[in-house]
């Protein structure tokens, strides 16, 4: 029930409008997001490169509707993948394709996505296409399909578990040798298309992941659940399968702890550092994710504010 609600929530512009203003909310959203503008990732970003944690900086943003701001979000795309190599950083970015016209011509965000990755090839950096709804999943492939013929492997795409169609999008993935990112998914979605219950999304999430393992191109296994680290980590194992074949990937801001426990066993570990204006809807589907980060978010807030005094 509070996961409907949170995922209501994320989709409700007047209430981002209100709630962007409320000081509160703000210092609440600062766990999960690393500020608004390019320089406060960077810094973010840099604070994890000397933990020995990688990152891919996220702008925040999707659903754009006027190609104005499709192109102003390349851009931005743009600025910071020139951060991140004047900076020094050890990361990459990741791009959702609504936010670069996905939704009001294929032809704007794909030819968006060219100017990205043209531009992210000349620093050799990578670039992690995201994935959104299933209501994207099929021109999302299919953009991906365009793209990654020119550009190799410096362009990969998202797998989400919880799709019944994830199993042969995979197999036709893995044939075509791309890069992919397997998480759970953390949109709301109907049954004929989405597994509904957690334990059929991660025995999704486990077969998929170990498919990966066995097949894939330097896969990244998107989870900060234990019990699926713990499973997939006893599979590396019982494979031999080399550590730095894969990498484990998580949320900044979201167990910090295991981020780096995992890193100081050996595991490749990459953080997903957002940022931008546009942190509601973000934050909205986090809190979907665990409803129990309220509490968390709340009682750090207050825990930081207080001990200033």
């Amino acid at each position: 029930m509070l996961r409907s609600v949170f995922l209501w929530l994320s989709e409700q512009r007047r209430i981002f409008e209100f709630v962007k203003r409320n000081g509160l909310a703000r210092k609440a959203a600062s766990r999960f997001v690393a500020g608004e503008v390019t320089e406060t990732a960077i810094e973010a970003a840099r604070v994890l490169n000397e933990k020995g944690i990688t990152v891919s900086l996220d702008l925040l943003g999707e659903s754009v509707s006027v190609p104005d701001e499709a192109c102003a979000a390349r851009d931005e795309v743009l600025r910071t993948i020139d951060e991140i190599d004047r900076g020094g950083i050890d990361g990459n970015v990741s791009v959702k394709l609504t936010q670069m016209g996905l939704d009001i011509d294929f032809g704007l965000c794909l030819e968006n996505m060219r100017a990205i990755m043209s531009h992210a090839r000349q620093h050799a950096m990578f670039v992690r296409i995201d994935m959104e709804s299933s209501a994207h999943t099929e021109r999302t492939l299919q953009l991906f399909a365009e793209l990654h013929p020119e550009y190799g492997d410096l362009t990969g795409v998202v797998i989400q578990s919880y799709l019944r169609r994830s199993a042969s999008d995979i197999e036709d993935l893995i044939a075509q040798g791309a890069r992919i990112r397997l998480c759970k998914g953390a949109y709301s979605e109907p049954a004929t298309v989405a597994f509904q219950q957690k334990s059929e999304i991660d025995a999704s999430y486990v077969q998929l992941a170990e498919r990966l393992l066995d097949h894939g191109n330097y896969p990244a296994l998107a989870t900060h659940d234990e019990e699926i680290i713990r499973r997939t980590m006893e599979y590396v194992d019982r494979k031999g399968i080399p550590l730095e074949s894969f990498e484990y990937q998580m949320l900044y801001g979201v167990r910090r702890d295991l981020q780096q426990a995992l890193r100081e066993k050996g595991y490749n570990m990459r953080v997903y550092v957002p940022f931008g204006s546009n942190w509601y809807p973000y934050l909205m589907r986090r809190l979907a994710e665990k409803p129990g980060n309220v509490g968390f978010m709340l009682a750090s807030v207050v825990k930081e504010t207080f001990s200033r005094h």
